[in-house]
């Protein structure tokens, strides 16, 4: 059930980040939340579709693409924390240390493999709204492709408190949370094996190759 749910959110995150608009700016606005999300689509996706040739010969190199276009702007730190959520208090700090390097390289690899599954779907973001005095914003957008409804989508931003720069953590596809697929999958586990143990199990998935299937 976990793994079905979570290749529809991950496939919804491919056709995310294929943009509407294509005028975007050079620079990321990390002040502005909407901004943000848009240039970040469009860069990440234009690099995908200039280098098809070199991914089709050596298919990690969509690690490399996500891992130097995506993970910047992906509060990696603040979603490995929610995935170990209650756990919390009974990790240690070097174990949680240990977690997130493995927890950011697991999402590369992930988002990396959903990749191949591209098909020039499109997306249309909606419009968007005053953020001012938000701590966290959604970043609202729907999928279209012909012959099929439209696939709703939210992506969570969230703005940092000393820097005021703005970083995605979650990914919400018809109602469907990415975080929280992510924590029901890994939560049990870290209960009853610890969280080291999920840890080297994070690593290990993170080291297989992508596949065009």
């Amino acid at each position: 059930m976990i793994k079905n749910v979570m290749k529809k959110i991950l496939l919804c995150l491919t056709v995310l980040i294929v943009p509407a608009w294509a005028n975007a700016a050079a620079d990321v606005d990390k002040k502005d939340p909407y901004q943000m999300i848009k240039t970040v689509a469009d860069i990440t996706f234009k690099r995908f579709a200039n280098e098809q040739s070199a991914i089709r010969a050596e298919p990690n190199l969509l690690k490399t693409i996500v891992r130097e276009e995506l993970m910047p702007y992906i509060n990696y730190q603040y979603a490995a924390y929610k995935v170990i959520g209650s756990n919390f208090k009974k990790t240690n700090k070097a174990d949680r240390a240990d977690f997130v390097p493995a927890f950011r390289e697991y999402l590369i690899t992930s988002y990396a493999q959903v990749f191949t599954l591209y098909n020039n779907q499109k997306v249309e973001f909606a419009p968007a709204r005053d953020f001012s005095d938000q701590r966290v914003v959604s970043v609202e957008t729907s999928v279209m492709e012909p012959g099929r409804a439209p696939i709703n989508i939210s992506f969570r931003v969230r703005k940092h408190k000393k820097t005021g720069d703005w970083k995605a953590y979650d990914m919400v596809a018809e109602g469907i949370s990415l975080l929280d697929s992510k924590q029901a999958e890994l939560s049990s586990l870290i209960r009853q094996k610890g969280l080291a143990h999920v840890t080297e199990m994070l690593k290990e998935k993170s080291e297989r190759s992508i596949v065009f299937k």
